[in-house]
């Protein structure tokens, strides 16, 4: 991103700020994109302009085939289960045959590339909880600036995950489709790898100016240069939250577009078509590129490789599984409460009937927190999976 846009940009990229309906944000981009001079240091803005406009479009379309009734079908796809997983891969890369082994979910499996057009869900299920995946249509090179119509929203269903499956062919050059699938995603501000910093602007109405707030560093720059830079953007009241070693040009990024990290973990598919040590070397040199993705090497028509993905989604979406029991009651929930890792009492308090706080007394933990069975815990107690819960409060049958 560059941090030398004429006034005359920056002016026209706060009319798209301002802008309230698609058909205004639509027109205030066209006029930002024709005032971003033309040179190497603003190829990667104009190309997320031009992607912007392409999604404006698609979705000034997708409202107008609505309203007459001939809309397609819908790419959102509501969330179900502990967690939602949103498989990607290039055509014929055995998505489809991946989510028929995985779920009950019936996708139609085909040689012919791009046979799915529409998201798919299916429900895979781990222990005594169940993962929504969903099938997304194939991307291919540049579906984030545009190649085929339905990028911008595959990446849309991405970005709105709780986590990612990489799904790549092992018997098509596996290692150039993993470098396609994590540049579209790079290039749609979407990290599978966790970024060495990251930039949160909140923009108020109330006139306190921008503060700067940091959970890490600013590398390169100053408090004050952030201030200096989101004025220039005519952005006078913010709260810039500064997480890791972030730079000036980190901050400016965020001006345009939420960068996202999604855990994920890479599926290679299609074993039964390579040899043993042609997998193997290609394993090993995915982990030396990506040492902290976890990956799965299978074959969805001989049933390899299969029974270690529930578990592996289970990890690195980061959530923990607690149950609830009445006092007096010997026996447990039989669903869990689904928290994230690192829960406290008060997150679970919260999440069975936010009114407990005020008459919170103190909770009793059985499982992997306690350090003996029935503890007597506060709000702070920070819970682990399989933990058994029982609330007491200051007055009776509340």
């Amino acid at each position: 991103m560059p941090t030398n846009l004429p006034a005359e940009a920056k002016a026209k990229w706060v009319k798209y700020l301002e802008a309230r309906t698609p058909e205004e944000k639509l027109k205030a981009l066209e006029e930002y994109l024709s005032a971003i001079p033309k040179h190497k240091g603003t190829e990667n803005l104009r190309s997320w302009v031009r992607r912007k406009i392409a999604e404006l479009r698609e979705e000034i379309e997708e409202r107008k085939a609505r309203r007459a009734g001939t809309g397609a079908p819908s790419f959102f796809i509501e969330k179900e289960g502990a967690a939602q997983v949103v498989m990607l891969g290039l055509p014929n890369s055995g998505k489809s045959a991946l989510l028929s082994a995985l779920t009950n979910a019936k996708p139609d499996v085909s040689e012919v590339p791009f046979t799915t057009k529409f998201p798919t869900p299916g429900m895979l299920r781990f222990e005594d909880i169940q993962f929504q995946l969903v099938e997304a249509p194939a991307i291919i090179e540049g579906a984030s600036r545009g190649a085929i119509w339905w990028g911008s929203r595959v990446l849309g269903l991405a970005r709105n995950a709780d986590a990612i499956m990489l799904v790549v062919d092992l018997s098509n050059k596996p290692l150039k489709q993993l470098k396609v699938l994590c540049r579209e995603l790079s290039e749609a501000g979407i990290y599978i790898i966790k970024p060495r910093g990251r930039v949160k602007i909140e923009r108020t109405k109330a006139a306190h100016g921008i503060k700067v707030i940091s959970y890490g560093r600013l590398e390169g720059c100053t408090a004050d240069d952030v201030r200096k830079l989101l004025e220039s953007y005519k952005i006078y009241n913010a709260i810039v939250k500064i997480y890791g070693h972030v730079t000036l040009d980190d901050v400016e990024k965020a001006i345009y577009e939420r960068v996202a990290f999604k855990p994920s973990l890479i599926v290679l598919t299609k074993k039964d078509l390579v040899t043993h040590d042609y997998a193997k070397r290609v394993k090993a040199l995915i982990s030396k590129a990506l040492p902290n993705v976890p990956m799965v090497v299978t074959s969805a028509i001989k049933g390899e490789g299969l029974d270690t993905i529930p578990k592996i989604i289970f990890d690195i979406v980061g959530i923990i599984r607690i149950y609830t029991k009445e006092p007096n009651s010997s026996k447990p929930s039989s669903e869990p409460m689904i928290l994230k890792a690192g829960a406290t009492v008060e997150d679970a308090v919260k999440r069975i009937r936010e009114e407990f706080l005020r008459y919170f007394k103190y909770a009793r933990i059985w499982g992997p927190s306690a350090n003996y069975p029935g503890e007597r815990v506060g709000l702070d107690h920070v819970l682990k999976d399989g933990d058994v819960i029982e609330i007491r409060t200051k007055i009776k049958g509340i």
